[in-house]
Formats: structure tokens, sequence, C-alpha cells
């Protein structure tokens, strides 16, 4: 696997969750692999659940691991072509990028939307750079528009848990006082239409994510219908896609707080698990006694982010053999 961008790039989704189960009983089964190899993490944006449950998948397999937060600890980088840098930005992403792959074997990346250019976000101007100047293969830990990494997690979270062997998965806008990116609800979209669940995806007119990723999908603006029967709740915010109007790109066309899943909502589903990519705003995104609740998986699901990172670098490293 040279590069871990979307669900195609993991193969089989059977195999990968099998393998998945096969880390989780043995995580360290495949050090071997990293010996002597080294993980440079890059990160443009925060991170919490990323950063530490990806270094410590690299430490599963072995690998040695360097971090760099570009915000605080390097030269402020410029990322686009054909400008004259006589501002704040000393060094070029160009120039970087090749010298990070000098220093190591694989490099993960997390840089996110800017939400004001839907066309340089949507082309992932950030992280095909790295893909085609670093000379190593690439991992996304999330990217103007897509977090594959959560969302492999969140797949081996509903298969540990479902109910049934065809769940009724429902993603459901949520509202937020910032305006995010769409990577989140794109992944989480993109790989439930790729597994063998019932997907819904419900949210306010507006709202309708790029039909690349929801291919597959229900879309459902009525929320209380798309929760009908359904045995998972992944809640998630995230601002205007553009894909209607590209003016309102990255905009937040309302703040209704009749979405926010709370414990009638819930009320709707058959018994539903309820879900959330985390970090999470309790009383906005969901109720307090909803993500507190015996059904909530919030912390399996973190958890299980460790898990998707390992099987990902594991099959990384097996191509570099």
């Amino acid at each position: 696997m040279k590069s871990f961008i979307n669900v195609a790039d993991i193969g089989p989704l059977e195999k990968a969750l099998a393998e998945a189960q096969e880390i989780k009983n043995d995580r360290y089964k495949y050090q071997h692999l990293g010996r002597n190899k080294t993980l440079l993490m890059i990160f443009f944006n925060n991170s919490l659940r990323t950063r530490l449950s990806t270094q410590k998948a690299a430490m599963n397999l072995g690998m040695n691991v360097i971090v760099l937060d570009v915000n605080q600890g390097a030269w402020k980088l410029e990322t686009e072509r054909g400008v004259i840098m006589n501002g704040d930005k000393s060094e070029h992403l160009l120039e970087a990028i090749p010298v990070m792959g000098c220093y190591c074997d694989i490099i993960a990346v997390r840089s996110f939307a800017g939400l004001k250019d839907r066309d340089y976000d949507y082309a992932e101007t950030v992280v095909q750079q790295f893909i085609q100047y670093s000379g190593r293969p690439v991992m996304a830990m999330e990217t103007a528009t897509v977090h594959p990494l959560q969302a492999f997690a969140d797949l081996i979270t509903i298969e540990e848990y479902k109910p049934q062997p065809r769940p009724k998965v429902v993603l459901t806008w949520a509202p937020h006082c910032r305006a995010l990116p769409q990577a989140v609800p794109n992944s989480f979209a993109q790989w439930m239409a790729a597994a063998d669940v019932d997907l819904v995806v419900t949210h306010p007119k507006g709202y309708e994510l790029d039909p690349k990723f929801t291919a597959g999908a229900k879309i459902e603006y009525d929320q209380r219908k798309a929760f009908e029967g359904a045995h998972f709740i992944y809640a998630k915010n995230w601002s205007c896609p553009g894909v209607t109007n590209p003016e309102d790109y990255g905009k937040i066309l309302t703040d209704d707080p009749t979405w926010t899943v709370d414990t009638e909502h819930m009320s709707w589903t058959d018994d539903a698990y309820f879900m959330h990519c985390l970090p999470v705003r309790r009383g906005l995104i969901v109720t307090d006694d909803v993500i507190e609740s015996p059904r909530s998986i919030v912390i399996p699901e973190a958890a299980n982010r460790e898990i998707s990172a390992t099987v990902t670098l594991k099959r990384m490293l097996e191509a570099l053999v």
C-alpha cells in the first residue's frame, strides 16, 4: 500500500477487518516489520486521538517515531505555488517535503480544510504534494476532505457491536458553534457505503455531502424518519460542503437545536448505539445523558483508532519489503 487516503486503498474490507481482529488479539505480533524503520508524523493541526493512537500503532510495530508540529516546532511553511514569499512563511513545502522524506520510511500527514476555497480543499493540495514529492508512502491522519483512520476504526467498532448481519447505520448532522470540515462525515459515508450496512445520511437541506462519498447511501432530510429502526447513530457536525451552492462552502447555514441528539432522538431507534469521533461539544452535538449512557460506545470507538492505525501501518511496512 503506497498511500492511504480512501477506502479503496485498504483493499477488501473483510480481510482488513479480519486483520484488525488479529492485531487486537496480539498488538505486537508484527513488531519485526518496523525494526529500523521510521515513521514521520507531521501535524499542521491539533490532535489528541490521532497523535496518540498513530504513535502507539507505530510502536506496536517496532518503529521509530518522529513527531513534527509544523505550527510550533518548524519554520512556517508556504503551501501554495507562485507566491512571493515576503510574509511570515520562511520555507516552501516543495523544499521541505523532500527533506522530510530523507529522514523516514513512511510519512503520516494531518492537515485540515481551510473552508475558504472549495477547489483547493477538494483537490487535497497539501497531502497530494507529499505524495508527489516525498518519495515515501503517505498515510492520511486527516486531510481537507477525508479521515480514513477514523472511518476504519468506526467500521471495526460497528463490526464488534452490530446486533445483526446488516445493521442500519445513520450518519446525522448536529449543530455546532464553529464551521467544521467535512472530512469525518465524508470518510464515514464512504466506508459505510463500501461495507455491508444499511446507510442513511440525514441533515438539513444545504448540507449535502459530495456524492462521490455518499454514493450508495440513502439521503433523508427528516431526522426522525432516518432514526427509525437504526442500530447505530453516528452524530457529527459539518459546515456546508458547497455541493449545491459553491458560494456557501464552509458556512454555517443553521444551528437548529432540534438536531441535537438527546434521549428522545434515541428513543426513535431500535435501541441504537451512539457514536462520535470526539472531541464532542456536549449540549450541541449530544446531551450528557446520551453520551454517558450504556449505549454510548465513543470510548471503544476511540480505542479502535490504535487498531486501525496498526493495520494500516502494517500494510505499508509489508509493501516496503
